[in-house]
Order: structure tokens, then sequence, then C-alpha cells
């Protein structure tokens, strides 16, 4: 049978943004050091290492966890609030969501999936993403809806299922943990995608839950034709 038809075997296409549309992990990353760095480098050291422990999970969640269980240890002088942590994280990131690598092979997947819905579903905020892809000329691609924080992946793939947005055969493609349990839980299958994730021991992490992998979205139609 031909890719093609593997791959319009699923309805629906999930793709989480930063780490496999977009190589913007290492963006982020840096985002939220920069942002957090007025409370010393120290905690702002501790901050990058519980946003990278923490994948996918919104940074509504991570810069209030940062001032309530980070900052404190750290600094004894007042710093940025959340809303102005949130603002110079955002200033941080723009440029770089603009300019970093896009996952090759995904135009050539949209073309070969014609009849697929695709959905962005990330911890990214939802509104600088649309900005983001509608600047970089792919919003269209993703005719079920761009859709981010601060509703995290849960809410959105529970609300688009209900609504019938989210059409079963589905799957997910994600790079983090976070995205593996919230497909999980919404019972759609999952595929990790390995080039840009920065979770630790991530071979472990495909291994031990028996996960079907690929290097990067150029891959894609190795999965479709198991």
């Amino acid at each position: 049978m031909s890719q093609q038809i593997f791959v319009a075997g699923y309805a629906t296409l999930v793709f989480d943004c930063d780490g496999v549309v977009l190589d913007s992990n290492k963006v982020k990353t840096e985002g939220f050091y920069k942002a957090t760095l007025p409370y010393g480098e120290a905690a702002a050291q501790a901050m990058v290492d519980y946003h990278v422990a923490n994948g996918g999970v919104s940074r509504y969640k991570k810069f209030a966890y940062f001032l309530r269980e980070i900052a404190p240890n750290y600094a004894d002088q007042q710093g940025p609030d959340l809303e102005a942590l949130l603002q110079s994280y955002a200033g941080h990131v723009r440029d770089g969501l603009l300019s970093c690598e896009m996952a090759p092979g995904l135009e050539a997947l949209r073309q070969q999936a014609p009849n697929a819905r695709w959905l962005i579903v990330s911890g990214g905020d939802q509104a600088e993403l649309h900005d983001v892809f509608a600047r970089r000329a792919i919003a269209d691609w993703f005719d079920g809806g761009i859709f981010g924080s601060p509703d995290t992946k849960g809410e959105i793939l529970a609300r688009e299922l209900a609504n019938g947005n989210i059409q079963h055969p589905a799957v997910f493609l994600g790079d983090s943990k976070y995205d593996y349990h919230a497909a999980v839980n919404a019972g759609l299958n999952f595929v990790f995608v390995e080039r840009w994730s920065e979770i630790h021991n991530k071979e472990s992490f495909v291994r031990k839950n028996s996960i079907r992998s690929i290097f990067d979205v150029s891959d894609v139609q190795k999965v479709f034709k198991e």
C-alpha cells in the first residue's frame, strides 16, 4: 500500500509545536533563563532545570511555580512579578520562534495527507502561536486549529474530542513526557519525536513505555507503515 494511504488512515494528526514542528526548545529554555535572571544566576538555572523536567507545561504554570517554590530559596529581594516575567519571556522568545528551523518534511506530509485534519496542541501561548504560524505562512496547514495556553493540553484535547474536532483514529506527535501522558489520557495514539526533545534519558523513557519513536517529522511515514 502507498504511503499516502497509511498517512490518510489517521483522521486527525495532533502536533506539539516546540521540538516537533519548530526547533524552538532551546529558544524557550533560554527565554526562561533570561526572564528569571533578575533573581540571580542560581535561581535562573533552577528555573531552567524545572522547565526542562516539565516540558509541555505552560509558561503560566512554570512561572507561578518559580515564584512560589524557587525564587524564595535564592533571592532575598523582590524581583519581577508574574506579569513582568511573562512579558519578559515573550519578548525573549518572539524573534527565535520566527527564525528557528521548521521540521523537515512537514510540508510534504501535509500534501500526502490532504484529507487528514491537523491540529497544534501546545504549551505555548495561543495568541503567540497564531501570530508566529501566520507570519511563517503555515497556519493554513493546521485546519483543525492552533491551540495553546493558558488552557492545558489535557483541557484542549478533551474539549476538541468532545466537540468532534478531533476524529478517531487520531495520533499525537510530541517530544515530552507531558505530551505522552496527555495523549494517553485522551485516548490518542502517541508517537515520540526525538530530534529536538530535551527529555533526559529519552531512550529509556521510550523503551520503558513501549512508545513508537521517530527521529523527526520526515520519518513519520515509517510509523504509518507499521
